[in-house]
């Protein structure tokens, strides 16, 4: 299962975007790029690494390089009924996806499947055999109910709702992760938590009141589906609380605030902080009742969910338990209740109109269990050792280029120079897998159960994290498994990490030509070290810890040089009414503009000096943003471009592009933009960053 330590790591791309091994095959009809070449000494895409027939040549790229880059695509491109939106990563999602069905289908050929093999090969026939869930009913769902029904006071609730087993939301949720200002240790965060919505935005904007009226009724149905007798009755109650919920969350840009994020408190300042909730039987049922320290996040909303929790009757506790319990685990429950969830969640919320194959999700349930064991059989078929050894070499000229950048900023003293350089020379670079392997022998995959196996992989997870809380940081750990089409930035451990499966066409090819695979994956390392030096990553110092290691006077130059970005972010809405919020972007724009200065400049260092060879008529430069603009190539349904500007640190595709390139002189001289084009932006309103 996906680890706690993501809690502050700043990936490529949201969680629901870059979902591990999800998606379908590639056919001709839509695939979005073409099949790798049959040539091994071919790029896979094109003659050098570019989709050249992707360019409308009709769109000045002055005006909009998003559309030049991706325009024929774009219009003719029709997003597959199951996606929500479809670009370069779902590519490689659907080719990594594949690949696990076919490893999983064929372990046992030769022989019965033992040890983690046949686990894996159970856990996924289980989630594949729909006659056998939709046989079983409500019967998996009764050892919970009863232990919901049996709660009477406050204790009991958040007993409940702590205990690793338990597949439901809880008001406050308790997550083991690195500590921010001792990264040696781990430490037991306690934060908000418990919407069945989205966000906060989601419950108190008037712009969502379609979403709200759906979702009331959305409770409705699962508990009618699920026996409740007064399902409409529960399902108000259930919204009333939620809202009450809403109404002290931190709103999603402010969670991006490290600082106020880390407020450690011991367990006695705990309960006098926020007495409402019973700490300690929290901390027992969650097998952590020996914890003197906790670290509360959103610490006020902390305080008012503990006071909600005590003043809410149980019977609507009880109520709220079931119904998310069941909503939760719909996938591995009857049919009914599966397809009402993905009704709501993904075609009410994301404009998707029909679910997925069952064996595409069956593969994705799995590496989400099981990930380093489907990983490891991952990457012995599918992860040749000479992309490793590429990456190694890209990833130390992108950080020679930031040394030498760092040298050169004007608005940096001496002394934080110094430290940037310090904390640039102790980044660590993980990729393709881990070197050790996670071990399941702890367990209990059954044959044909579902939702059991489900609910025990939550508890082993959840008891591989507690068992270690008091030991060092294993700093060899992996937060993704390698199928998984994204990568991250990790503060505490100081590391960027890149999972196997985005280490293909269009991102990486180490056939294809150098201009690309700097304007495609180089970019993407320098973006993941820019977190590093973000409005955020730059709080942590090279050994992780979070402090604060600019003079004041380098964080005011910082923070004009942000100010500018936000300002021009600001003014971006892809749809009407839904704006992008700069500072819920700020960090991962910041990624953008400074992680393709980043890898251009480490693209000219790579020439020797030497003038880049004219391809196709294309210059290196010309190359080189021409496949940044096409990893970001997206097609998207309006429902999930409202979620996603809601939701998302993350901008809209074509902001990644357009809003990057407008603030680099050399896209300028490339492309002969001109004060007469759409994109235009004088050199002084320009920010170079990074």
């Amino acid at each position: 299962m996906k680890k706690a330590l993501l809690l502050t790591a700043a990936a490529l791309l949201a969680p629901a975007l870059a979902i591990s091994a999800c998606g379908r095959k590639e056919t001709a009809a839509d695939s979005a790029v073409e099949e790798p070449a049959i040539d091994p000494n071919a790029p896979q895409i094109g003659t050098f690494g570019l989709a050249v027939k992707d360019i409308d040549a009709a769109v000045d790229p002055g005006d909009d390089f998003y559309a030049y880059v991706n325009g024929d695509w774009l219009k003719t491109f029709k997003i597959p009924e199951e996606y929500s939106s479809y670009g370069s990563f779902t590519l490689l999602a659907e080719r990594s996806e594949q690949r696990l069905k076919d490893i999983i289908e064929g372990l046992g050929a030769r022989g019965p499947a033992a040890g983690e093999a046949k686990k894996v090969r159970d856990f996924y026939a289980g989630y594949l055999d729909v006659a056998a869930i939709d046989a079983k009913g409500l019967a998996p769902l009764a050892e919970d109910f009863a232990a919901i029904d049996a709660i009477d006071t406050p204790e009991k609730f958040a007993a409940y709702v702590s205990n690793p087993a338990t597949r439901t939301r809880s008001p406050i949720a308790l997550v083991i992760s690195t500590d921010l200002k001792r990264p040696d240790r781990y430490a037991l965060y306690a934060g908000q938590s418990g919407l069945g919505m989205p966000n906060r935005d989601y419950y108190l904007e008037e712009k969502f009141a379609d979403k709200q009226a759906k979702y009331r009724a959305y409770i409705e149905q699962i508990l009618t589906l699920a026996g409740h007798a007064d399902a409409a009755g529960a399902a108000g109650r259930i919204y009333a609380v939620e809202l009450e919920m809403a109404k002290v969350h931190w709103e999603p840009a402010k969670r991006r605030n490290r600082d106020l994020m880390y407020n450690l408190k011991t367990i006695e300042e705990l309960e006098a902080f926020a007495p409402g909730a019973p700490w300690r039987a929290m901390l027992s049922a969650a097998s952590l009742g020996d914890r003197a320290e906790i670290i509360v996040r959103e610490d006020d909303a902390v305080q008012k969910l503990a006071a909600l929790i005590a003043a809410t009757p149980v019977e609507v506790w009880r109520d709220y338990l079931k119904f998310h319990l069941v909503s939760a685990s719909a996938d591995v429950l009857p049919s009914a209740i599966d397809a009402a969830n993905f009704a709501f969640y993904a075609t009410e919320l994301r404009g998707t109109p029909k679910q997925k194959e069952r064996w595409k999700r069956a593969v994705a349930a799995t590496d989400n269990a099981l990930g380093e064991a489907t990983g490891k059989l991952y990457v012995e078929k599918h992860f040749p050792p000479e992309s490793k050894a590429m990456m190694e070499a890209l990833v130390g000229n992108l950080r020679a280029a930031l040394n030498e950048r760092i040298g050169e900023l004007s608005w940096m003293s001496d002394e934080t120079r110094v430290a940037a350089r310090d904390k640039l020379s102790k980044f660590t670079a993980k990729i393709g897998y881990p070197d050790a392997w996670r071990d399941y022998s702890a367990l209990d995959v059954r044959p044909g159960d579902a939702y059991g196996n489900a609910k025990r992989a939550q508890a082993f997870e959840w008891a591989f994290e507690a068992a270690r809380i008091d030991e060092p940081v294993d700093r060899k750990e992996w937060g993704m498994t390698p199928p998984t089409v994204n990568a991250y930035y990790n503060p505490p451990l100081n590391e960027i990490v890149f999972p196997a499966a985005i280490l293909d066409a269009p991102f990486f090819d180490p056939k294809a030509d150098a201009a690309v695979n700097y304007g495609a994956i180089g970019a993407v390392i320098g973006h993941e070290i820019g977190h590093g030096f973000d409005d955020q990553g730059r709080k942590s110092d090279g050994d992780g810890v979070l402090r604060d290691w600019w003079i004041p006077a380098d964080v005011a130059a910082f923070e004009k040089l942000t100010t500018k970005i936000g300002a021009q972010y600001a003014a971006y809405e892809p749809i009407e009414g839904f704006p992008v919020n700069p500072q819920l972007t700020m960090g991962e724009n910041i990624g953008d503009i400074g992680g393709l200065a980043m890898a251009y400049r480490a693209y000219k260092l790579s020439l020797n000096g030497e003038e880049a060879p004219v391809i196709d008529g294309l210059t290196g430069d010309q190359r080189f943003f021409l496949a940044w603009g096409q990893i970001w190539k997206r097609a998207v349904r309006d429902e999930q471009l409202k979620n996603q500007v809601a939701t998302d640190p993350h901008s809209p595709s074509q902001y990644r592009v357009n809003g990057v390139v407008r603030n680099m002189a050399a896209w300028y001289e490339a492309f002969g933009v001109t004060p007469d084009d759409d994109l235009y932006l004088p050199p002084e309103e320009r920010v170079e960053i990074w």
